[in-house]
């Protein structure tokens, strides 16, 4: 299996480039090379390396700075995957493409199933879930994995932003307590994706479709730091843990609004697939001991 991955040098695309290489040959490429936000080059350059599999881990990703620059999102993000999933179709190969829990509005009690009625709440939200919808109607075989809070030990991130701000000595943090979601390990969606690819079965037509893909539970920002900084590797990196304040989202604005419950039900694919990621403060736990190493 010939497998193109976009957004190499992502959290996702670097974790991926090791976790699919048992499957086959793997072509990792970044943005210097296979630019999202350039259509007809996209087009062009998947032509011409002709994969089996498409697994596309870019994105753009500044949830904030999308509200000024919506059409380059829109590009990166809607225009992008629909070319991916027509080339694709024309290959008769498999799309595995990530969205967001940022589809929703957080209006929802319980965790979201595949589903439930979208309405995002921000340029970012919308333009991927317009990606999701070009995907559904190019007719190509295909995964769509909503996942949400990803984190790693690369890039940028909720995880290393709280380690870079404890190493700048910050004495406290105010830290939103009232948006709840499950931080997922960029590690833990890879391999789950190199699992769901192997899957014969899966690649059947009629398999396919849209899955949630997160970590197991579900915590708050502010308890997400609160573990991070109760982990013992905290030591082992040399940073002192400052002390946190619980605030709500009111008190910390943003030009993008967040959902408030940012739960996504996983039973699908844990029903269709066999697929389950890990509790997301023991994957947080593995991903701490790693970066001390």
């Amino acid at each position: 299996m010939k497998i193109l991955i976009t957004g190499a040098n992502g959290q996702v695309g670097r974790a991926l480039q090791g976790a699919l290489v048992p499957l086959g040959e793997v072509i990792a490429l970044d943005r210097s090379e296979l630019d999202l936000a350039q259509p007809d080059v996209l087009r062009e350059r998947v032509r011409a390396i002709a994969p089996d599999a498409i697994v596309n881990a870019a994105a753009y990703t500044a949830v904030d700075r999308a509200e000024s620059e919506p059409e380059l999102a829109r590009t990166v993000n809607a225009i992008a995957p629909g070319i991916l999933a027509e080339e694709a179709q024309r290959l008769d190969g498999v799309l595995v493409h990530y969205s967001t829990d940022y589809v929703f509005d957080g209006m929802k009690s319980e965790p979201y199933v595949e589903t439930d009625p979208t309405n995002p709440m921000n340029v970012y939200g919308r333009t991927k879930l317009e990606g999701e919808r070009a995907i559904g109607a190019s007719g190509c075989r295909h995964f769509t994995l909503r996942t949400s809070w990803v984190y790693g030990m690369r890039g940028s991130n909720f995880l290393l932003t709280m380690l870079r701000l404890a190493k700048e000595r910050r004495q406290s943090l105010r830290i939103v307590d009232d948006q709840i979601g499950a931080p997922t390990w960029c590690q833990e969606i890879a391999t789950a994706t190199a699992a769901l690819l192997a899957r014969r079965d899966l690649a059947a037509p009629g398999a396919e479709g849209l899955y949630h893909l997160t970590a197991r539970g579900a915590t708050s920002w502010f308890g997400f730091a609160q573990a991070i900084f109760a982990s013992p590797e905290l030591a082992r990196l040399g940073l002192t843990p400052p002390a946190l304040e619980a605030i709500p989202s009111s008190a910390y604005p943003t030009p993008a609004r967040r959902p408030a419950n940012s739960r996504l039900d996983c039973a699908r694919l844990a029903r269709n697939a066999g697929i389950e990621l890990a509790p997301w403060n023991e994957a947080l736990g593995r991903c701490m001991a790693e970066l001390s190493r």
